[in-house]
């Protein structure tokens, strides 16, 4: 077949790709020792459990489980095959194929309406440029923006353009270019009336923002009315290419500079974010008119360690910057809160004070997450009165108990005690109470079999065979003479586990078939997920430099001793059965057999 991948060129691909350089781009990795830590990015977790070893070019989740090498880590993140995946690996280095790209197997196939809707997209927004910069029809759009502030830099990055004043300009002008009305209509970029049939435009003289993927796609539009028509902003509808939930804005862009501090600032709109780029702020996104969901969360968490909430300061701004911040604090991310003063938006203050003292005096001057906490609770409180000032301590108190560093405990009960003038001690005392009561109530709401504490435990605690067979493994994956060894020392008998059987039945044949013991190679060898995904827990596991004897005959020991004490219960069933029939000669046979089983133990 034209499209088949040569073995060779697999082989290329994964001796030339860095398995830590690939992740790094979906997880803010850490190294540790010879491997390198995060957060994973297939569940989630506050406590870095994914680990990826450059020496053996795989990855494992100490969590959830998973594991492989980099084309499986594609393949399971992306829900590409492994064609796909390799496709894509061989770009990153320069591996040329010799593809026949024309039969369309040896890349991901977009379905037909998804790509129109996607050329659709991208045509308008080169086209609605245009028309704001270039054209008569534009120019009042273009001098209100330049009124506003925004410069021909900034209108030029982000593609802001202009939908003319007509009803069905777009319509025609895409169906002239070969567009489904009905696709379009899908796409939200057309209205079909319900009278005749007939269609007209979504937007007409707006402003036009178009709004882009992560991988720079234009996928949907806001146009904001340019006079007193209503609604002030008009966004394109959730269709099969634009979901609120999963699109940040200016992400794409932001990425680079992201990537770079290690941090974001996470706006509440995108006219925000593109004032906060025009004062230098160049790492700014923001959500499409939605709360904070976990797949922003997802996607924020692979390239950075901190975010700044800069949201309005108004009361629905503080407290949608409380609920993005749990949700920022419960992923693991490090939180920092921008307070915009006298209830300005970031655009409003940056006319107001200019770009210096919006990057100085608001981002830079950012509160911790629990400094803005302090702030979140006093509001609708009169500090005077005995009884709020005692429910804003209690609240202030419970919110310090749930920090994990003492030093962080420390500073903020005495920053509680100078503020009110209150005995340290009665504070720690008190903030203990609520610490201890807070973990009672969690361990009552925890099943035993949910609590992750308790499944690791369990996971460790594993017959003797089990562990044996594990280590087996793991020394035959490192070394094929080992693994022939092995083999010979089972005696034809097999493991006890049918996963580490398979395995191994697995490893023999790849040695067969190579002379290569790469672990990368190996995994790619497997074809089923769940296997591979043990190999990459055994290949992660702590071993001796050398296989001694001893430890290798206690292993082989092990494995042997189980299915002889097997055997015993066998025959131990059938001694009862015997001497239930009377059968005492019978008996008395099986009792030897018993017996010299046990002696051989």
């Amino acid at each position: 077949m034209a499209d088949r991948i040569a073995e060779e060129k697999i082989n290329q691909i994964r001796q030339a790709v860095d398995i830590v350089d690939i992740i790094s781009d979906y997880v803010q990795l850490k190294k540790q020792g010879r491997n390198y830590f995060g957060l994973c990015p297939f569940h989630g977790e506050s406590t870095p459990s994914f680990s990826v070893s450059p020496d053996k070019q795989i990855f494992h989740c100490f969590g959830c489980g998973a594991g492989g090498n980099v084309f499986s880590f594609l393949m399971e993140l992306e829900g590409i095959s492994f064609q796909e995946a390799t496709v894509k690996l061989a770009a990153k280095v320069n591996v040329d194929l010799d593809l026949d790209l024309t039969s369309g197997r040896s890349e991901k196939k977009i379905p037909e309406e998804i790509q129109a809707m996607l050329n659709a997209h991208e045509i308008l927004s080169k086209f609605y440029h245009h028309l704001l910069v270039n054209t008569k029809e534009g120019q009042p759009a273009l001098e209100y923006l330049l009124e506003r502030g925004f410069t021909r830099d900034s209108i030029d990055k982000f593609q802001i353009g202009y939908s003319l004043n007509s009803w069905d300009f777009v319509y025609k002008f895409l169906t002239k270019r070969g567009f489904s009305p009905n696709w379009m209509e899908k796409a939200g970029l057309i209205i079909k009336r319900e009278k005749d049939g007939t269609y007209f435009d979504r937007f007409r003289n707006r402003i036009m923002f178009p709004i882009l993927d992560r991988n720079g796609n234009t996928i949907a539009f806001s146009g904001r009315t340019i006079g007193a028509d209503e609604p002030k902003y008009l966004n394109s509808p959730e269709t099969a290419i634009f979901n609120k939930s999963k699109i940040l804005y200016n992400y794409h862009l932001a990425k680079p500079s992201i990537k770079k501090m290690q941090q974001a600032v996470l706006f509440e709109g995108f006219a925000d974010v593109i004032a906060a780029d025009r004062a230098g702020v160049d790492n700014g996104v923001a959500t499409m008119g939605t709360s904070l969901t976990d797949e922003h969360i997802v996607l924020l968490r692979r390239t950075l360690q901190s975010i700044t909430i800069c949201y309005d300061s108004d009361n629905a701004g503080i407290e949608a910057a409380y609920r993005a911040g749990n949700l920022l604090n419960d992923a693991g991310i490090l939180i920092k809160v921008a307070i915009m003063p006298d209830g300005m938006d970031p655009d409003e203050y940056i006319k107001s004070y200019g770009a210096e003292k919006f990057r100085n005096e608001v981002i830079g001057a950012s509160y911790t997450w629990m400094a803005f906490k302090f702030l979140y609770f006093r509001r609708g409180k009169n500090l005077q009165n005995e009884g709020d000032r005692l429910t804003y301590i209690e609240e202030i108190i419970k919110e310090i108990s749930k920090l994990t560093k003492a030093v962080e405990r420390d500073h903020y009960l005495r920053q509680l005690a100078a503020e009110f003038s209150l005995s340290l001690d009665a504070l720690r005392d008190q903030q203990k109470q609520i610490f201890f009561a807070e973990k009672r109530k969690e361990q009552g709401k925890k099943p035993l079999e949910k609590n992750p504490a308790i499944i690791q435990k369990i996971n460790v605690l594993k017959p003797a065979y089990y562990t044996a067979e594990r280590h087996l493994i793991a020394h035959m994956l490192r070394d094929r003479d080992t693994a022939y060894k092995i083999q010979e020392l089972l005696q034809g008998n097999t493991f006890n586990n049918d996963e580490h059987q398979a395995i191994i039945t697995y490893l023999l044949s790849f040695y067969e078939e190579h002379l290569e013991s790469e672990s990368s190679a190996f995994l790619t060898y497997i074809q089923d997920d769940n296997l591979r995904r043990i190999v990459a827990n055994i290949e992660m596991m702590p071993l001796n430099d050398e296989l001694s004897t001893k430890e290798l005959n206690d292993y082989i020991k092990q494995v042997l001793n189980y299915q002889k004490l097997l055997k015993i219960k066998e025959k131990e069933m059938e001694l009862k059965e015997a001497e239930r029939q009377k059968d005492y000669n019978q008996a008395a046979l099986i009792g030897i057999e018993i017996n010299q089983l046990r002696k051989s133990l």
